[in-house]
């Protein structure tokens, strides 16, 4: 886990969230547990817990009784919704504003974006 990426329960949160948006755990799939993040990550199982119980009051996760907890219906497309807008606002505001000041139309920014993409 990364200090520099903020507290460790967010940090578990985020690496399942990613987890459900890559595809690598599907809807309806059993997430791992408290003790399987906390062994693997070596953190504390309530620091753990925290981080899960967060997914669940988001509606990312639920819980079954007595067998775990799940990645609800819906989930990815969720983190996807909240992600996007996200993006928008810690990368496309700023590099919008930014090109304003510059006198750099939309199309000339589209422009740059699209060199680059072909260049990679």
């Amino acid at each position: 886990m990364n200090e520099a990426a903020g507290p460790i329960f967010r940090q578990v949160a985020d690496l399942i969230e990613t987890a459900i948006v890559d595809g690598s755990l599907p809807e309806e799939s059993q997430a791992p547990s408290t003790n399987e993040l906390a062994a693997f990550h070596r953190i504390n199982p309530a620091t753990a817990a925290k981080g899960l119980n967060q997914l669940v009051a988001d509606g990312v996760l639920y819980k079954r009784r007595g067998v775990g907890m799940f990645v609800a219906t819906g989930a990815r497309e969720q983190l996807l919704r909240r992600r996007r807008s996200e993006f928008a606002d810690q990368y496309v505001r700023p590099l919008m504003t930014e090109a304003h000041k510059l006198g750099i139309s939309s199309a000339e920014l589209a422009t740059m974006i699209d060199r680059w993409a072909d260049a990679r």
